[in-house]
């Protein structure tokens, strides 16, 4: 074997081992989220009570805070996630298939995103929902990472990264938001 040619296979060899420890999903975090800072300003949303009430469509200030804020605030798990558009391992949370009623507010600013009423289980090891509270409650852009075009799915009041959405759901949507636990703070309804 030629130098040229172990060379080349050590490097074939090193780059699939970087890929799959998540080296493109770093480089996107580190470049993609740089690149689309939160801008000021104000968004609409509807509020929910705990209970899952809606309660009213409001205008609020955009949650902009600087990377070492967020740290303070987040676990390293919680800031990979959300702030650099981190995926957790799959079945890693056992949110995934809870099947207590109640919603799932943004980790980061508290905005309701979703209810647990349209979650389902996908068997893909995230928890998963035909659609969100409210659309006005998340924002979707294109996500050209790890060579392939998808959904991404924000929070729309702090631009948290919460996970991605699929068209390979259930009715009566056929949308699978695929999130990560850990951009999801799940308050439990009260009993009745």
């Amino acid at each position: 074997m030629s130098r040229r040619a172990f060379l080349f296979g050590a490097g074939i060899v090193g780059g699939a081992a970087w890929l799959s420890r998540g080296g493109w999903a770093s480089v996107y975090a580190a470049l993609g989220r740089s690149a689309r800072k939160s801008q000021p300003g104000e968004v609409t949303l509807v509020e929910f009570s705990d209970a899952g009430e809606r309660l009213r469509k409001v205008k609020v200030a955009r949650v902009i805070k600087t990377d070492a804020e967020w740290k303070k605030q987040l676990t390293a798990q919680q800031f990979y996630v959300t702030r650099q558009a981190g995926t957790e391992p799959a079945f890693s949370s056992a949110s995934w298939k809870s099947k207590e009623k109640g919603i799932y507010r943004c980790v980061c600013c508290d905005n309701a995103l979703f209810s647990a009423a349209t979650k389902f289980d996908s068997g893909t090891g995230w928890p998963s929902f035909w659609e969100p509270i409210a659309r006005e409650n998340v924002r979707i852009d294109r996500d050209a990472s790890l060579g392939m075009f998808r959904d991404e799915v924000l929070c729309s009041k702090c631009d948290a990264h919460v996970g991605h959405v699929f068209d390979d759901g259930p009715p009566p949507t056929g949308l699978r938001y695929c999130m990560n636990a850990a951009a999801l703070r799940f308050v439990k309804a009260a009993a009745r």
